[in-house]
């Protein structure tokens, strides 16, 4: 084999780890961004105040956007969405008992772990 073509053998595995990469970067940009929306949705006020109420709905937005287009890699979407939804929940369960003072219980711990046990089986599941 010559040295041109185990270069062509090699640029499209580069390439698309690549892709992998920036899909999982975007994935975690809209995980940002919706920990970011969900957490102001106290401070809206029931979306009666201006600032926050934008932040929601800017949040909210740009989370859907950068969730869309980390899916047009080889992310598949049953594991990207219960990453989304399950970092994102356990996030703003964590950030309710810190910054707005909801209590920490039983049932909150064993529903974060549950998560957490769900993202694991679906990601590993989606590998083998």
């Amino acid at each position: 084999m010559s040295y041109c073509q185990r270069v062509v053998l090699v640029v499209p595995a580069l390439h698309s780890r690549q892709e992998d990469d920036i899909a999982w970067i975007l994935l975690i940009g809209a995980i940002v961004a919706e920990i970011t929306a969900t957490a102001t949705l106290k401070l809206s006020d029931g979306l009666t105040r201006l600032l926050p109420t934008v932040v929601v709905a800017v949040g909210y937005n740009l989370s859907f956007v950068l969730l869309a287009q980390a899916l047009r890699g080889n992310l598949q979407v049953s594991v990207a969405y219960a990453i989304w939804c399950g970092v994102g929940t356990a996030a703003i369960t964590v950030i309710g008992m810190l910054a707005l003072n909801e209590p920490l219980t039983a049932a909150k711990i064993l529903g974060i772990l549950m998560i957490t046990g769900g993202v694991m089986t679906l990601s590993f599941a989606s590998t083998h």
